[in-house]
């Protein structure tokens, strides 16, 4: 993945800040920039890597060893601003990039050693087969915004929109989300009655997509998931959701058809 000073790649300084970027062994890069200095970024990189790629689940294994940090601090002491700045040997070649992406014109990043034993190349080497996509070169540089749930992609041709929910953009059908808390016998129940409601009373295609809360924390904030089990009607607009009890068919059905 060559690099450029295309306009694509920068961004205005946003100040005090903290930054995380994780690339793929391909090269792509997924990243944000958070002023409130919010927790948790990792794991919604990862999750936007899974969503984009089509990913079995999400790639945590690369954290340890393809991760970068930026911290733009203020000094109490000394009122001055101080930088720090890690990345891990195997990403320390993109130094360039992560510069563009956050702004840091010829900033020399320092190697970040730790958790060196899980990046063995035999061990990394062991996911290839499970996760082809990510030794693919995209041409990917995909932004996760500060604010709750925005995304931007950029590349070194084009700059675009990209959103979570487009993911998901069938011409017709339904696109539902089933938000479980573990796999149990009232999960399977509720599952086998919502795919009988589903089948007799849709005469549209339907994706039904069920996620663990537990597995997929990020996922459930995402759509505002605050019990469960519910289910989320993602397309057609409006989003739609229901909690709770998911044997009334009538509710189910009128949500489905609210346009």
């Amino acid at each position: 993945m060559s690099y450029s000073s295309d306009s694509a790649l920068k961004t205005q300084n946003p100040g005090l800040f903290k930054g995380i970027a994780l690339f793929t062994p391909g090269g792509d890069l997924v990243y944000c920039i958070d002023p409130h200095k919010q927790s948790r970024w990792h794991l919604q990189l990862c999750s936007v890597l899974q969503e984009m790629l089509g990913l079995v689940e999400p790639p945590h294994f690369l954290l340890p060893c393809y991760t970068a940090t930026i911290d733009r601090w203020l000094d109490p002491k000394t009122q001055q601003i101080q930088i720090s700045a890690e990345a891990c040997p195997r990403v320390l070649s993109h130094q360039a990039l992560l510069n563009a992406i956050f702004a840091m014109e010829d900033l020399v990043w320092e190697a970040d050693p730790r958790q060196k034993e899980l990046c063995d190349p035999l061990v990394l080497a062991s996911y290839r087969q499970q996760f082809p996509q990510l030794w693919e070169e995209h041409d990917l540089v995909v932004r996760l915004q500060a604010e709750p749930h925005s995304y931007s992609l950029e590349s070194r041709h084009t700059a675009l929109s990209w959103s979570p929910q487009k993911l998901d953009p069938p011409s017709q059908g339904y696109v539902l989300r089933l938000f479980i808390a573990g796999h149990n016998s009232a999960t399977e129940r509720i599952l086998q009655n919502l795919h009988q409601l589903l089948e007799k009373s849709l005469q549209q295609p339907y994706t039904l997509k069920v996620v663990d809360i537990y597995k997929h924390p990020e996922q459930a904030e995402a759509d505002q998931v605050a019990a469960t089990p519910t289910l989320v009607k993602v397309w057609p607009k409006p989003v739609r959701r229901i909690a709770g009890n998911l044997e009334n068919a009538a509710k189910i059905l009128q949500m489905l058809s609210t346009s």
